[in-house]
């Protein structure tokens, strides 16, 4: 492949943001070139400048950015379309795949008028013609029953099934280039695998040039050819994917490969967890249900017996929809069951009421997975910090606050600030700092780390640790990054639609499972390493290979 024109070229390009004393280069100098049927990875933290890149190579960049360089498509440089000549490149030569595929589908039309668009704009299809096409592009990515798929509406489909529209989207006029910006980054494992193998074969069949922009080493090690990698604006280090993984070159390369997680026995020293009477958290038959179309119920959670140690950290995981994030917000309060009972430290959730209700909260604290959203964006750091201080009405709150953000390691100065004055890592950190605010005895931590750089990830789950084992409490981690739950858990439960499938110590469960579904998870999460990824996905498609008829 490096032997043949590059199909996507960017040289020397820099883009500024702002004017006089408030310009900042988010981009400097960046200069990557991809082959026809070439995977490019781009990866760095947030603020390195891969996004921004991506972004120029499709004239998506606000106005109020300076653009120097080239970038070019086929010959032709982007840079210097504007107006009809831009969008006819735009989809035809040069698709993107958007992180968040249910905002980057329209939610007033259906899925099958907006493949048909992308059709449309760039062909002469009439609209049967291309709602035909749409079907069959629907299949290609892997879709089931498509003619019924085409009209339904996003909302309706599953956040994998959205990501293969999206994709559908992209490919549909066949372009040059697909660019995937973080395409995968809030998929579970197993969906994130098929999309993997989707764009891996996608590039056979079509000789698309790839640039896949992301945070996650182990889809790099998957899917990438060569590595791009970047920090505050700049290109630190260019390599093949085997060669980066086994001899980075850059300091900062080297951090970023060490600060991934590994799925690996013994990743948490082993411990004891603290004998005592009462258990932290006791689930007993949880059942929740949701109202669904036409009135009819859906069971979220069926029939979840659980319990948790003082002191002890389970990591709870699953596909999206399996209802694990349900049992976290059911475990205290948030939802109610329509039966089973919930017992807080012995004392059940389903028969208090007032103040003895808030007297057994005071004893939880929670950790959502968007501290962006979680967050009071007219609070300040402090404020937030405190807000459970002063709903419970504890004193010598400064002085609380003060000694809660130094515990995360944050700077107490920042309590001055407001939350989108903070990097994502500084707002996750605010937000531990809160959920421990009241000396908690149970903390729910629901998908905490999941939209983190590694590097920042790596931070965030060490300040966790040393705070767990400091301060004693019990938690219920959320998730579905099963390197996370190896990190963190003494023990881990599974969940697939609704039920629970296994529980037990963590390596006994990631790595000596006994359960068809487990093992199903473990073999679909992408690790670090090119070598051993390219025989674990040998060995995922022989096992879903259909028997030989011979």
């Amino acid at each position: 492949m490096s032997d043949q024109p590059p199909t996507l070229a960017i040289e020397d390009l820099s883009v500024t943001f702002g004017s006089g004393r408030r310009t900042v280069r988010a981009v400097d100098g960046v200069s990557v070139t991809v082959a026809p049927g070439e995977i490019v990875a781009v990866v760095g933290e947030s603020g390195s400048g891969k996004s921004v890149t991506s972004m120029s190579t499709l004239g998506l960049l606000p106005p109020t950015a300076k653009v120097g360089g080239t970038v070019r498509v086929g010959g032709v440089d982007v840079t210097t379309l504007d107006g009809p000549r831009l969008r006819a490149v735009r989809g035809a030569e040069v698709a993107m795949v958007f992180q968040e595929p249910m905002t980057a589908l329209n939610p007033a039309f259906t899925v099958g008028w907006q493949v048909a668009e992308a059709l449309r704009l760039h062909t002469d299809l009439s609209r049967k013609q291309a709602l035909d096409r749409a079907a069959d592009l629907l299949e290609m990515v892997g879709i089931r029953d498509a003619s019924r798929r085409l009209g339904q509406f996003p909302h309706e489909l599953s956040g994998g099934l959205r990501q293969r529209v999206v994709i559908a989207m992209a490919i549909a006029c066949e372009p040059k280039v697909l660019i995937a910006d973080e395409a995968t980054t809030a998929l579970d494992v197993t969906v994130q695998a098929e999309i993997l193998d989707l764009l891996r074969d996608l590039r056979t069949k079509f000789g698309m040039a790839m640039l896949v922009i992301t945070h996650n080493m182990g889809v790099v090690a998957d899917i990438a050819d060569r590595v791009v990698v970047m920090y505050q604006g700049k290109v630190v280090e260019q390599a093949p994917v085997d060669d980066l993984f086994a001899r980075p070159e850059a300091d900062y390369t080297k951090r970023l490969l060490a600060a991934v997680p590994r799925l690996a026995p013994g990743e948490r020293r082993d411990r004891e967890a603290p004998e005592k009477e009462t258990a932290a958290l006791s689930l007993e038959n949880l059942v929740v249900e949701f109202r669904g179309k036409g009135g009819s119920r859906v069971r979220a959670v069926d029939d979840v017996t659980l319990t948790i140690a003082e002191g002890e950290v389970l990591g709870l995981v699953g596909e999206s929809g399996s209802g694990k994030s349900t049992v976290g917000r059911a475990a205290i309060g948030l939802v109610k069951p329509a039966s089973g009972t919930v017992r807080l430290l012995g004392e059940s959730l389903g028969e208090a009421r007032g103040r003895a209700l808030r007297r057994l909260r005071r004893h939880c604290g929670i950790v959502f997975q968007d501290p962006a959203s979680s967050l009071d964006p007219r609070m300040t750091v402090g404020d937030c910090v405190a807000e459970p201080l002063v709903i419970n009405g504890v004193g010598d709150r400064t002085e609380r606050v003060v000694a809660l953000l130094k515990s995360v390691e944050l700077d107490p100065a920042l309590r001055l600030r407001h939350p989108h004055e903070l990097s994502g890592g500084q707002r996750q950190r605010v937000g531990i700092a809160r959920a421990l605010a009241l000396d908690p005895r149970l903390v729910i931590a629901d998908e905490p780390t999941s939209a983190l750089d590694v590097s920042v990830q790596a931070a965030v789950l060490e300040v966790f640790l040393e705070l767990q084992e400091r301060l004693g409490f019990a938690c219920l981690f959320i998730t579905h990054d099963l390197a996370v739950v190896g990190r963190v858990s003494d023990r881990v439960a599974v969940m697939n639609q609704g039920r629970l499938v296994e529980v037990g110590a963590r390596d006994d469960v990631l790595f000596d499972s006994q359960e068809e579904y487990t093992r199903r998870l473990v073999t679909s999460a992408p690790v670090p390493d090119p070598v051993e990824q390219r025989r674990r996905r040998a060995e995922r498609r022989a096992a879903s290979a259909p028997p030989s008829s011979t």
